[in-house]
């Protein structure tokens, strides 16, 4: 599948809507629970996001498009949700989220960004040369990956609950937790 920009929003732009669906309301056994040591609970996942929404994905976007590749992208802080979000509950955390993201594709939209832009290429201060296409791409495979996290974080939470079955779920076979 080649990169296409209208169907990479479709995803990032669901985004919000699919976490809140799947984590508003449900107590913190859900929420916070982690696969184990130096693992991020759907919480932190969502923090993360947050933190992605307000320092990287249009911040490189726009540094691509303005200065190519000799203005080289600011690090990213992963880690900068475990500071940012003490004290939020998780529904103002999806609240920030939905309005982070909302604000984001608005933006990405008006860029009208077309398919010779697509080609510009950028610097990450680790990976070198990118091009705009491998940073949307990667902005949307970035969400699906952290969706798909969360799930197996908390299907993981009912791995020995489940009993044999356990040979069934593809989702708690890769899982980190081993109890």
């Amino acid at each position: 599948m080649n990169y296409d920009i209208e169907e990479s929003i479709a995803i990032l732009e669901r985004t919000p809507a699919v976490l809140s669906a799947l984590l508003s309301g449900l107590p913190d056994c859900w929420v916070m629970a982690t696969e184990g040591e130096e693992s991020w609970s759907a919480f932190d996942i969502l923090g993360h996001l947050i933190h992605g929404e307000q320092t990287d994905w249009i911040q490189r976007t726009e540094r691509i498009l303005e200065h190519g590749e000799s203005k080289p992208f600011e690090p990213f802080d992963r880690f900068a949700q475990f500071a940012d979000s003490q004290g939020k509950s998780l529904d103002l955390l999806l609240d920030e989220f939905t309005e982070l993201r909302a604000a984001n594709v608005a933006r990405l939209k008006e860029m009208a960004i077309g398919e010779e832009q697509l080609a510009l290429k950028g610097t990450h201060p680790a990976l070198g040369t990118v091009t705009l296409s491998q940073l949307l791409a990667t902005w949307t495979v970035h969400d699906l990956g952290h969706i798909y996290q969360i799930v197996r974080t908390m299907a993981a939470q009912y791995k020995e609950e489940v009993g044999p079955w356990l040979q069934y779920l593809r989702v708690l076979q890769e899982s980190r937790i081993s109890h």
